[in-house]
Parts: C-alpha cells; structure tokens; sequence
C-alpha cells in the first residue's frame, strides 16, 4: 500500500514554532489534522490519541497569517493548498470572521480499492457509508483512479469542495485520467451531476457527500441512464438512510402498505407494514466501519427488505492485512426464541472436515457423554450428511415426497403445513434447524394439517368451519415462539415419543438456561453445523461472558473441533476452526 500525503506543504502554513515540533514529532507520519482556535492551545490529532502542542494559546494573529498562506474559502468555508490534497476549514463567529482552523491531512492511498476491486469491476453502482475520518474519500478516490487508469472506463468526478482531486485548476495526479468537475456552490452539486451526464458521456460519476433530496433524485436520473454511480452519504449503516427521510430513495424508500386479514394473519404481521418502494438507486452497499474492515452488502434490495421485514441481513465482512491480504467473511443471522436476530462472521478458507458428532445437552446446560463412533461410522454419517445437504430445497422437496415415509395420519411427507397467526420466519427456522420434513404453504386446500395460535382460533369460527369441511386437523400453540412452535411440530408429526427425549436439537431449542445462553448455545451449533463442517470455513461468533464461552468452548469439543477465545474484555469472543 503505498501513501502520498506532500505533509510538508500542510505543515508549511502553520505558524514557525508549531511547524517546527510538527516536523520533528515521532508520530509526524500518522498525523490526521491540526486544530487551531483562538484563545486554546494548539491541539495535534492522530489516529489513536491527541495531544497539545504547546501551552501558549492561539492568536488572532496566527490564524489571519494562516489564512494568507492558504487558498480563498468558499461557500462551505473550506479552502485548500494548489496541488495537494490537504483541507483547511474555517470556523467563524457571528460577524463572519474566522476565529478557527481545521488543517486535514489529505493523503493518496494507493491499495485501498484492494477489498472491494472485484466489486468495482462489476460496474454496479457503489454507495460507501461510514462516520467522518473512516476513509471515504480516500477510498473514492483511488476507485476513480483504478476506473479511469487500469479499467479504462470514462470518469468524472464531482468534487464539491475539490477534496476528491484537491485544490486548484490543475486535479491532483492520485485520481489519474478521471475528469474533475468542480462545484462553485454546494447547493448546486445536483446540477453540476446532471450536467456531467448531459454534456461530458461519462461511464462513470463519483460524487462525495450525497446530502439533499435534490442530490439523491439526480443521482437516480443518472443511475437510470445506465451510467454507474460511486459515492458517498451521511450515515454509517444502510439502516441510517431507511430512517432518513431525504435519502432513502438511495435505497429504494419505504412506503406503508396496508395488507389484507388474512394476508396479515399468514405472515403474522400487523395490517399495516413497510415495504420498498422502488428499486436501489445504489445496487451495491458498502459500510466502511474501520480504515481495513467493510462490511459489504451486495444486494441493496435485499438487504432492505429483511430490515423492513424485522430479519437480519447477512452481509459480508472484509478485513485487510498490512501486506494488503484480502478476508472474506460472511455474517450468518440467527434468529433466537425471542425473534431478534444476530449476526455471525464466517470465513471463506478453503478447507474439508469429516468429523461430526450429535451434540446433546442436560437442562443444566451441561455436556451429555454420548457414546464414541467409529471413524467408518463417522464417515458413513458425514458422507450422507453432505448427500442430503447437496439438495436444494425444491430437489430436497421432491426427494423426500418420493420417498415411503408417511406422516401421522398416512400423509405422504413433507407434511404440508398452512401457519395462521404464527410467525412464518420463526416456523422456516425450526424447519430449517431440525431438518423437519414440513413444507408451509399459503393454500388451505393443500395443506394437511393447520398450525395456529390457540388465541386465534377461538376467535375465529370461519377457520374451524373451513378445517372440518376439508378434514384438516387444527394443532394450536399457546404463543408464536421457538419452543412452542417446536413442541407443535414435533406434535404434529408424531415425533414427542420417549426417544425423541434426548434429541440435542430439541434440547438446545428448549434448553431452560438464560435467555443468553441458550442464544449462544444455539449461536455455536449453527456455526458448527452450517458453516464449519459442511464449508470448511472458520466461524467467529459474537462476544459473550466467560461463562457462556466455556459452554461454548465444550459443545465445539463434542463435534471434534477446535476452538479459542481472543480479545478483550468485554469483546472477548470464541473463534472456530475446521478440522
């Protein structure tokens, strides 16, 4: 990775005394910005900490000499030194005069485009996120810099306060042969990124800072043009811009939708919902949480509408090393009896295991000993583990209905099963999690059994005389919940007989502890059994007690794995490795 920063021509508009211990300070090459305010000591940022510089306060008379050596303030009170990236904010009283100074380091990082180049090269467009310092522009550009030099695509850049490509007529040479257009007011950036389009045939426009209404409508003007767009906007997650009103159109915008009864009784869900109102404007997401960790979301649409539905999205998290080294994770969202969701990186390393054993345990949250298979047996059971794993959910469907088994009452399985008044996300994740032979349906006519709240039911004589005329059995559960949906279907299919009893995935569902230990329990196998074996991929899970680690620690121990906790408290987390 290499950097360019010219500190030297930053450090020259300061005053003597401060340039000097600027110059000579160990941290000189890390240095972020340098704060001077009339009346208060000079103040020196870096990444981790910061520090006075000296104990004599800031005059009048150091800030106007600073103000000489630097570039004419615009609109945005923002200037900037010829040729360089640097950025000098002013900060003024009522009157107008400025009585301080932001001086920012402005540095050309050549590498960054590194973790998420692949995306890049798609010609999707990219909308980065992150709170002020993480790195977006920097990031912007050196993206505009590898579209213009090594893609050879025809780039533009809107550079509203000339931070992207720097001050002065000439751009800086960190953004290669991308055009620059400059903004002379920011209230007209929108105007300047339709102008672009109409008059320059670009493939590709940067914007930085996408801020107003108007900025995020032309943004979708040029997005429907088919030209890719790669910018910036104020939030550190997509879930900001839902809540913000003027940009979520960003991300498709949100309406209130008002469903049906029964359509709102199927998905359990109130009458009045929100839902996505057209398509992204920004195909691509990417939350730049650190300077070397982003959080990727590669569907946008995707992505919302599991947050508008209450679901947790499962994004990828990429991280870089010093040597430019490129992680891929991917964060797994579990559900837990409650409804809420949690996400769970997971590693991309190549890797097979063979080793899998039953987990089971005791209501004290305990190891149960199960007996010792033998490495033929272990193999035969992963072998055909993987097998039934390499259906896809329609193949799996037909395979299990051409199959002999029968359901309690002679039902070819999978048992059909019409939810009402039940949550349709929590019913597909106990299928889901004990490989359960039921399918949901939303017609009652080809449905074999009907699984609704008791509360409903009663309410409900439509439902009663509906199920008798069809001879389809109602089963009821007393709450919309993990282990009342579980004791249901189990009941439904006949499976709650004595030698179901130690069954660990029923255990693990109802296990009695703490509402956080049974999220981690059920955290830790799903990891194991999903990701680890199946993928090969190490697992890192979320931060938890001591206590909850060492049950963690234990029922990775019975699927013959290992495990380790690393980080501080109270960050500390267990980390899972293949065989």
């Amino acid at each position: 990775m290499t950097i360019t920063d010219d500190l030297q021509k930053l450090l020259d508009i300061l005053p003597q005394d401060l340039r000097l211990l600027l110059e000579n300070h160990p941290q000189r090459d890390s240095l972020v910005e340098v704060v001077l305010d009339l009346g208060r000591r000079p103040e020196a940022r870096f990444p981790l900490a910061a520090e006075y510089l000296c104990e004599a306060p800031i005059t009048q008379e150091q800030i106007d000499d600073c103000i000489g050596r630097v570039g004419i303030f615009g609109g945005d009170n923002r200037a900037g030194i010829e040729q360089t990236l640097h950025r000098i904010s002013a900060i003024r009283n009522r009157t107008g005069k400025i009585i301080g100074l932001t001086c920012r380091v402005g540095r050309a990082v050549h590498g960054t485009v590194g973790i998420i180049r692949d995306l890049v090269e798609t010609g999707k467009s990219i909308l980065m996120l992150g709170r002020p310092g993480v790195g977006k522009t920097t990031a912007l550009r050196e993206i505009a810099r590898v579209l213009a030099d090594e893609l050879n695509k025809r780039v533009v850049i809107i550079d509203s306060s000339n931070e992207i490509a720097g001050d002065g007529d000439v751009p800086h040479p960190a953004i290669g042969r991308a055009r620059r257009m400059q903004v002379t007011r920011p209230e007209l950036q929108h105007q300047v990124m339709i102008e672009a389009v109409e008059n320059h045939m670009p493939e590709v426009i940067v914007i930085d800072e996408i801020g107003t209404e108007l900025e995020a409508l032309a943004a979708r003007t040029i997005a429907e043009r088919g030209v890719q767009l790669v910018g910036t906007a104020h939030g550190n997650q997509i879930e900001n811009l839902l809540k913000n009103p003027t940009l979520s159109d960003l991300v498709g915008g949100i309406q209130a939708v008002t469903l049906g009864d029964d359509e709102a009784r199927r998905r359990g869900t109130q009458k009045s919902v929100l839902e996505r109102k057209a398509p992204p404007t920004f195909e691509i997401a990417v939350e730049m949480q650190e300077r070397q960790r982003w959080v990727v979301h590669e569907n946008v649409a995707d992505t919302v509408d599991s947050l508008l539905r209450g679901r947790q999205p499962s994004p990828q998290v990429r991280t870089a090393d010093d040597s430019g080294k490129v992680a891929i994770v991917r964060q797994l969202a579990v559900v837990n009896g409650r409804g809420a969701a949690h996400p769970h990186p997971i590693g991309v390393e190549e890797s097979f295991t063979q080793a899998r054993q039953s987990n089971g345990w005791r209501e004290s949250g305990r190891m149960v000993a199960l007996p010792a298979l033998s490495p033929e047996n272990r193999v035969q059971s992963e072998f055909d583990r993987l097998l039934d794993e390499s259906f896809n959910f329609s193949d799996s469907v037909d395979f299990v209905k051409t199959s002999k088994h029968s359901g309690p009452n002679g039902e070819d399985l999978p048992l059909h099963v019409y939810p009402y008044g039940v949550s349709r996300h929590q019913l597909e994740q106990v299928v889901s999690v004990l490989n359960l032979p039921v399918v949901m349906t939303k017609d009652i006519d080809s449905a074999d059994a009907i699984l609704a709240l008791r509360s409903h039911v009663k309410n409900h004589a439509k439902l009663r005389q509906m199920a008798k005329a069809r001879q389809v059995p109602i089963h009821m559960i007393k709450s919309s919940t993990i282990p009342q949906i579980t004791r249901g279907l189990r009941r439904l299919l006949n499976m709650d007989d004595p030698e179901m009893g130690d069954d660990p995935d029923l255990q693990l569902f109802l296990h009695n502890g703490s509402d956080d230990e049974m999220d981690a329990l059920e955290e830790a196998r799903l990891a194991v059994e999903q990701i680890v074996i199946p993928k090969g991929q190490p697992v890192e899970l979320l931060p938890r007690s001591a206590q909850v680690r060492k049950m963690q620690h234990e029922l990775v121990e019975h699927y013959r794995l290992k495990s380790h906790s690393f980080g501080d408290e109270p960050n500390r987390r267990l980390r899972i490795y293949p065989a």
